[in-house]
This record gives C-alpha cells, structure tokens and sequence, in this order.
C-alpha cells in the first residue's frame, strides 16, 4: 500500500466537504483503502509514503458531456443560434474526421487539454466515423485516461458528408464493440445516436437494440431548445414527450444513460428520467453560449436526479471542469433571481456534481471513501497568497482563479499520468 500525505478534500454527499489537513489517503491495487490523520491509523504494510507538503489532494474531474470532434472549433461562432451553428460551422468540421490523419492530430490534442484541465474521465462523442473514433480510443488508452468513446450515429438532418445507413452505424458500432469488449478497460464504446432529430426510427431503434444486446450505456441531447422539442413532435408524432422518443427505442434507462442539457424537460419527462435513473449533463457554457436558457440543476437535485457537469466542447468554450463548477454556481444565480425558492448552488454542491456523483457513471470514481478508484489531482497553489485562508478557502480560490498550472500530479486508477504527446 502507499500513502500520499497532503491536505485532503473531497464529497461523500453533496452538502459538506471532508477536510483532513495534512492527511494520508491510503492506495492499493489502484483504490482507496481509506483516509487518516495519521499513518499509524492504517494496518497494513506501507510500501511508500509520498508526501506532497502544503499541497491540496482531491479527486480528479469528469466531463460527462464532450464533442472530441468539434475541438479545433472552440470558441468559434458562439453568437449564432443551435441549428444555425450545427449547419454552418459544426457538421463542416465534423466532417473532417473522414481524415485519419487530422483526426490523430486533433484527437490527439484533445486528450492532452483534458489532462491539462485534470479532467481524467469523459464521456465523449467522436464523429460518424470508425476509423477516426479508433484513432481516438487508442489515444485514450495510451494516456492511461478513462472515457466512454461514442461513434456518432445520424442518418438524417445533417450534410451528406455524416450521413451513414443504419446497416453501416449497425457495422462499425459491433467492430468498435468487439474490440473493446474488456468490462475492466479504462476505455469503452458509449451508445450515441447525436440526437433524435439527426436520427430516422430505423437508426433509433438499431441504437437501443445494440444497447440492450451489448448492455452498453448510452448518450445523447435532451430537450435543449424549444425548437428542437417542436422538431420531434413532428419527427417522432407518437411519443408524449421528447424523452419518450428515446424510450421507445430503448435508449432511456434501459443502460446506464446520459441525457445532455434537460433545460426544458417538463414534468411528465424529468419523473420518467427520475424513475429510469437518467444521468443529467448539466453544461453551463453551452446554455449561455447557444441562447437556450438554463437548466433548473436545483429542481433537478430537489428530485433525487443524478447530475454531473459537461463541458460540450464546442457549444461550451472552455474544456476545464474546474471552471464548469463556478460557471454552475453562477447560472444557478440567475435562477435564484428568478425564483427565490431556488437556492444557488453551494460550493460543496458543485464539487460534488463535478467528482462524485458525476464519477458515478464510470463506476466508484470521484471520491476518496474506502473501495473508489484513485483518481485524483495534486493541487499546489504555493502561487496564490493564501496566509490565514482555510482550506476550503484555498479549494474555493483555485476553482474560481486557478489553472492547469496549479495542477502538479495527475492519478487515473492509481497511476500517475503524465502529459499524454501530441501527433503531427
């Protein structure tokens, strides 16, 4: 076993920090045996203490919504509208992926900016392409990171250049599959259809029936803006709601599942996403960019619905988790102002949604309690001037001020992960 000696923060519920100054975690076979003031307070042989000094331990971050082939596009068009964006600069960039070459060189930048960020699991949409997405989870599995990887399927309302048939999306998702069968792997197939509107009935229900029968999870977008809820009505005339849409084809609940954004799920939606224990991507920069209003995270909490936080690269700007926890804080604000009723996010809240609980869906992840992964990072915020500041005080500062930079050490499984390398 080793232990690694710092000041210790992390959630094991949503309302309160665990804080141990000077602390050791205790690590074996790649999990936490346990958390202690004192090395004497663990029984078993330590193999090696690591002390990391004045330095902040907590668990690393995950992104439970990312578009890896929309990277380079960061930052890029973010006055337009969804459809207008998806038309004009996203669908053209995508597909590019048709391109191993440019997808190794972006993919391959793309991992290495979510190591910078400490983002050391994601779940990830590639493109419709099987060669690129290979490229992709290779790269994954090389850095020593965790992601769900999902080969985008589409069919219908996009450009020619991503349209793929339904026995094709069929094909590439069981070669994807057959090859990363391995249940243990830090890397997986995740089941994507984009969303409804880019999907016929026929690909909808290909992508619930390789879902059922590889008990694969599933992602998509749900209910992002109200244009898009009226373009399912006509698309999908017989489903109650645009959640009913994927329920119908088996891609709600029936695996593990994520539903991106929810800002306009109404009531009969969110009971069936509260009942099919539905993961919510809450993605703050994505709700302000697109001019889609903003998800009510605290109804979603006051219900018991699981929620973690996305960066949705490219619809949000900014790939650090870190910085999606004070954007959370403060949309939640705007809500407060709406609705007194609707508390703000706490800080203890927005840790917890961006470790734990969005950890949950890649297994026990995202916090230091006896049995979870190891994930975690090594914070040194010598640079900041934090005399007479709590440690809370100094987790709160870098969250809101600090960067990759204070990033010193990054463990995924229990191993230390360096900088992934970039391909030209």
């Amino acid at each position: 076993m080793k232990l690694y000696k710092a000041n210790i923060i992390f959630t094991r519920e949503k309302d309160r920090f665990e804080v141990v100054e000077h602390g050791y975690v205790g690590v074996e076979n790649g999990r936490v045996v346990g958390v202690a003031s004192s090395s004497d307070a663990f029984d078993r042989e330590v193999e090696e203490v690591i002390d990391y000094g004045d330095c902040l331990l907590i668990p690393a971050m995950n992104d439970l919504h990312v578009h890896a082939a929309q990277y380079r596009n960061q930052g890029v068009a973010m006055d337009l509208k969804l459809m207008e964006w998806l038309k004009t600069y996203t669908f053209p960039e995508e597909a590019k992926y048709s391109d191993t070459h440019y997808a190794e060189r972006m993919y391959s930048r793309f991992v290495r900016d979510l190591w910078r960020f400490g983002t050391m699991r994601a779940a990830v949409f590639a493109s419709v392409h099987l060669e690129s997405t290979r490229v992709l989870m290779n790269l994954f599995r090389e850095a020593g990171m965790g992601a769900f990887v999902g080969k985008v399927n589409m069919d219908q309302n996009a450009i020619d250049a991503l349209y793929e048939t339904v026995e094709d999306a069929v094909a590439n998702n069981e070669a994807l599959i057959a090859e990363w069968s391995d249940p243990d792997s830090l890397v997986r197939p995740i089941i994507t259809p984009r969303f409804v509107p880019s999907c016929s009935s026929a690909m909808l229900r290909s992508c619930g029936e390789l879902a059922k029968r590889y008990q694969l999870p599933v992602q998509s977008h749900l209910s992002e803006n109200h244009n898009e809820i009226a373009w399912v009505r006509k698309l999908e005339p017989e489903s109650r709601f645009y959640g009913d849409a994927y329920d119908r084809y088996g891609l709600f609940g029936q695996t593990p599942t994520i539903m991106a954004h929810c800002v306009y799920s109404a009531d009969e939606e969110l009971d069936l996403m509260e009942r099919r224990d539905i993961m919510v991507a809450h993605c703050p920069t994505s709700n302000l960019n697109l001019s889609t209003d903003i998800s009510p995270i605290r109804s979603f909490l006051n219900r018991g619905l699981k929620v973690g936080l996305g960066s949705d690269i490219s619809g949000g700007h900014d790939l650090s988790i870190m910085r999606m926890m004070a954007y959370a804080i403060q949309v939640s604000k705007l809500w407060y102002n709406r609705d007194r009723r609707r508390q703000f996010l706490t800080l203890s809240e927005a840790f917890w949604l961006a470790t734990k609980s969005g950890g949950s869906f890649f297994g026990r992840v995202g916090s230091f309690e006896p049995g979870y992964e190891f994930d975690a990072l090594v914070i040194d915020d010598s640079t900041f001037n934090h005399d007479n500041y709590s440690l809370l005080n100094r987790l709160e500062r870098f969250i809101y001020m600090g960067d990759d930079r204070h990033i010193a050490v990054r463990f995924c499984r229990g191993r230390e992960i360096p900088e992934p390398r970039i391909l030209d």
